[in-house]
């Protein structure tokens, strides 16, 4: 007897588990609706009849509709409303369209009608597993950059070559290497002039000449004396023999044998052509002195990029080897000619040098400011560019999410334009997209067109 009862409540509660079992099943799905199958929604292709735990993955099946796969109307919650007439178009509360008149239709949670082929739907977990992040469609300032490479030159208005005006022979020398820091009016040689030398002695004679005659009853004679002292002179200064130099000899009445060449400017002697005891002739190059306190920057802008460059344009530059620390400039001129082999123009900005940290033939980055329209932007990493078709993934809530066609602009910092295909505000992937484009490709293929 109580064998039998053991037996018996055994099999009730094997009835009563399967009975429990049954109606969760079909809790689980709504009255009145057919399932065809399961799936795993991380890999569609596999499909089971009955619910259950994907082997692969773990996750949950989730099941197929014979009605496609909407909600129960009773189930259905309005996310958003959409312009029947305009894809793309979609507003958080009902009301018109104001470009086109129309009324806008409510766009339900998990409903993809009206919106591009290839739209998906992915629930919370799935787009946690696989990654998915959101943007948003924002209208950016009109203050853009424009970032160009450039190369720090000498300011060719500063550069000096320093000659004498006549023939001799070097003395001493004290601006003796290349590179040397030379103040303006300090001595870089010594030279020795015949002619000089000779028209000193001109010029002393004429300076007795003009004593004797002071004497003579002839005033022409005297008035004659003073011409050539006059032109004697003039003679010394056009050979930059100083004034100094001339009181010097009047008070001596001694030729200088060696007077010297002072540097006509302030800077670094970056040419040297000249030695001890050497022969130099006027036309010689002795040195260069270049004045680097402000310098060239010739930054290469492309072709298509220069109509956004003008006289007077400020631009901010960095050095990779001093972070942190910026220089201004100013364009003073676009080169008129394009490079053929880089596609790219000239273009010149002047900059100050403190410190003269900034040294000829350095590698700069030169950024452009350009103050342009607002514009309709994206985060960079929000666009898939395939070449022919560029692809933004619209949210529209329910995890239904949608491809775009857009058409992109400029690229500004870690943003880039949108001229067409998407509205301010809307919420858009922006990671995790290239798994939802090939899962959005497998939609559109099923549905009988592609993308």
């Amino acid at each position: 007897m109580r064998t039998a009862i053991t037996i018996l409540l055994i099999a009730a509660a094997f009835v009563g588990g399967y009975a429990l079992s049954h109606w969760r099943s079909a809790a689980a799905v709504p009255a009145g609706r057919k399932v065809l199958y399961w799936v795993d929604p991380m890999h569609p292709a596999y499909k089971s009849d009955k619910p259950g735990i994907a082997p692969d993955c773990g996750m949950k099946l989730e099941p197929v509709y014979a009605d496609g796969g909407q909600p129960a109307a009773a189930e259905r919650r309005i996310v958003s409303y959409r312009d029947p007439l305009v894809p793309g178009y979609t507003s958080d509360k009902p009301g018109i369209n104001p470009e086109t008149g129309n009324e806008l239709v409510p766009v339900y949670a998990g409903d993809t009608t009206g919106m591009a082929p290839g739209t998906v739907q992915i629930n919370a977990d799935k787009q946690q597993l696989i990654g998915v992040q959101f943007g948003q469609v924002q209208v950016t300032p009109g203050n853009a950059s424009l970032r160009a490479n450039g190369k720090v030159t000498a300011d060719e208005t500063r550069i000096t070559h320093v000659h004498t005006r006549v023939d001799g022979w070097v003395d001493q020398v004290f601006a003796d290497f290349t590179g040397k820091f030379v103040q303006k009016g300090q001595r870089l040689l010594t030279l020795y002039s015949p002619e000089m030398y000779a028209t000193q002695e001109e010029y002393l004679l004429s300076l007795k000449g003009r004593d004797v005659m002071k004497s003579s009853t002839l005033p022409a004679a005297l008035q004659q004396s003073d011409s050539l002292i006059e032109a004697t002179k003039k003679r010394l200064q056009l050979w930059d023999f100083t004034d100094p130099q001339i009181r010097q000899l009047e008070r001596t009445q001694q030729p200088i044998r060696n007077f010297d060449l002072d540097s006509p400017a302030t800077g670094f002697v970056t040419v040297r052509n000249v030695f001890p005891k050497q022969r130099i002739t006027a036309d010689m190059d002795l040195y260069t002195i270049v004045d680097l306190s402000h310098l060239w920057i010739v930054a290469d802008v492309f072709e298509s990029d220069a109509p956004n460059i003008r006289l007077g344009q400020q631009a901010i530059i960095t050095v990779p080897y001093y972070p942190g620390r910026t220089y201004t400039g100013r364009v003073n001129n676009v080169l008129p000619q394009v490079d053929p082999t880089t596609r790219t123009i000239k273009v010149r900005l002047d900059v100050a040098n403190p410190g003269l940290l900034l040294k000829p033939d350095m590698f700069v980055d030169v950024n452009f400011k350009i103050a342009s329209a607002n514009r309709l932007t994206v985060p960079a990493e929000a666009v898939l560019d395939a070449g022919t078709r560029k692809t933004v993934f619209v949210d529209h809530s329910g995890g239904v999410l949608e491809p775009r066609q857009v058409e992109t602009g400029e690229r500004m910092g870690d943003r880039v334009e949108i001229r067409s295909g998407l509205r301010a505000g809307e919420r858009i992937v922006t990671s995790g997209n290239f798994l939802i484009d090939s899962e959005s490709q497998m939609r559109a293929a099923s549905q009988g067109g592609g993308k």
